[in-house]
């Protein structure tokens, strides 16, 4: 929950330093490639609406009115031939199957450890963040879920994803789910910062209706006054992902840019591609290609109001344009300077198109990061790059945002990952411990069924 109350601003440090790169993808590698499967999942109608019944009451009471207790309800309706034949119409668990059994285990995992609780807890603070009163001045609480999603781990193979309120509601739901591979609650570091892009992004998106769809025409709109209307609905075709991408940039800052790099490459090598981002984006994708997505990161990084801005950006286009290759978007094949043109438009209309779906405000207005927000992160740098106690480093005005970046950016600049996630864990634990708003807010929402994943799983 970037830019509340944070003390003063400090001038930036090492803005831009990713010499530590190869490290980080290695990391986020050695993540995706962990065997851990995550808890099994129950198939029997009977351990199933125990298990369910057992958890509730261990959940703050809003998770038990908006989700917990609407899931029971969905099982002790199903009933053993119900679930049974549920399960069997997705022999592979997607669909219906998968959303049951992940909501199942997102109501069964929570609390069970540190590294959960600070998975909620950056969660949480991302998507409290972007809904709160605080940062909505003049725009009214949206109109579906205003209670962040409940975690789980598991689905290794599926990267991290989210299931939406509005696939949720479905189950009768009011809140979303957000799934990470239990890898990442050890190591790929980086992918931390892909919550941004699920949370700020996915869950966001789904909060207003109408935003979607404005948000499509405002690219559409912005490519065309570029001379680009043969990308328009490329880029409008992909808006749910892209806006997400800027949207977790918009709450976490330069971070959530090096950490989709990171976890885009260390995906790439674990999938056997090598580290390279790919120059190829497929018509059937729903994700941007890799590169352009790169591209978007930069150019909506290089628009923040801090100090460090032109640095980063910098670096990561760098970074970016070291892979591209032939860029192919859907059909068409475009240059160097085509692609990067693009995302720079895409980048302004999301973040600073102003929407009526949010009473004529932009993205870029209720949520951005500041010059006050890296003067956070640099002393939770230190922190956490000292070894001290994460009680002794915190203060009033601290947020898992800043603790993410603080954490990811130390990475890039040098900071052993394997080192840096047990004390970010830590820190996350606490915040999420100390934190009196866990549990209290309320939610209604309504919607499809789709869940949203971070990067395609093709080859």
């Amino acid at each position: 929950m970037p830019s509340k109350r944070i003390p003063a601003a400090a001038a930036p440090q090492g803005a831009g330093n990713l010499s530590n790169i190869e490290a980080c993808v290695q990391d986020v590698a050695r993540a995706f490639k962990d065997p851990a499967k995550g808890p099994r999942d129950l198939t029997s109608f009977a351990p199933l609406r125990a298990a369910v019944a057992r958890a509730l009451p261990r959940l703050p009471p809003a998770y038990q009115e908006a989700i917990a207790g609407p899931l029971l309800k969905t099982i002790v309706r199903l009933g053993p031939a119900g679930l049974k034949r549920l399960l069997a119409s997705h022999p592979d668990r997607t669909g219906s199957a998968a959303l049951l059994l992940d909501t199942t285990q997102a109501v069964l995992q929570a609390g069970d450890d540190a590294a959960t609780d600070a998975f909620q807890e950056v969660v949480s603070d991302l998507y409290d963040g972007f809904l709160s009163a605080e940062d909505r001045r003049g725009v009214k609480l949206p109109e579906r879920s205003i209670l962040a999603p409940l975690v789980k781990w598991g689905c290794p193979d599926d990267g991290p994803y989210t299931w939406p309120a509005e696939a949720t509601a479905s189950l009768g739901a009011t809140t979303g789910v957000v799934s990470l591979p239990p890898g990442n609650a050890t190591h790929g570091l980086c992918v931390w910062a892909a919550l941004g892009h699920e949370t700020a992004g996915h869950d966001v998106l789904g909060a207003d209706r109408g935003l979607k769809s404005e948000l499509a025409d405002a690219v559409r709109r912005s490519l065309r006054e570029a001379g680009m209307t043969a990308l328009a609905g490329y880029w409008a075709d992909r808006i749910d992902e892209t806006a997400s991408d800027v949207l977790g940039i918009l709450n976490m800052g330069p971070a959530a840019g090096f950490g989709l790099l990171a976890t885009l490459r260390g995906f790439r090598l674990a999938s056997g591609d090598g580290a390279r981002l790919q120059s190829e984006g497929a018509a059937d994708d729903e994700h941007p290609a890799d590169v352009v997505r790169g591209f978007l990161a930069a150019a909506t990084i290089r628009a923040l109001p801090f100090d460090g801005a032109q640095a980063w950006s910098d670096a990561l286009e760098r970074e970016t344009t070291l892979d591209a290759q032939v860029i192919r978007l859907g059909r068409r094949e475009v240059s160097l300077v085509e692609a990067r043109t693009s995302a720079a438009a895409v980048a302004r209309a999301v973040a600073g198109t102003r929407l009526k779906s949010l009473e004529g405000h932009g993205l870029g207005e209720i949520q951005t990061w500041r010059d006050l927000d890296e003067a956070v992160v640099i002393r939770l740098r230190a922190a956490l790059g000292s070894g001290g106690q994460a009680a002794d480093a915190l203060e009033r005005g601290d947020y898992a945002a800043h603790a993410v970046a603080a954490a990811v950016t130390a990475a890039a600049a040098g900071g052993g990952p394997a080192s840096l996630q047990p004390r970010l864990v830590a820190m996350l634990a606490l915040m999420h411990r100390r934190n009196p708003a866990w549990g209290l807010l309320k939610a209604s929402h309504a919607g499809d069924l789709a869940r949203h994943r971070f990067t395609s799983l093709r080859g």
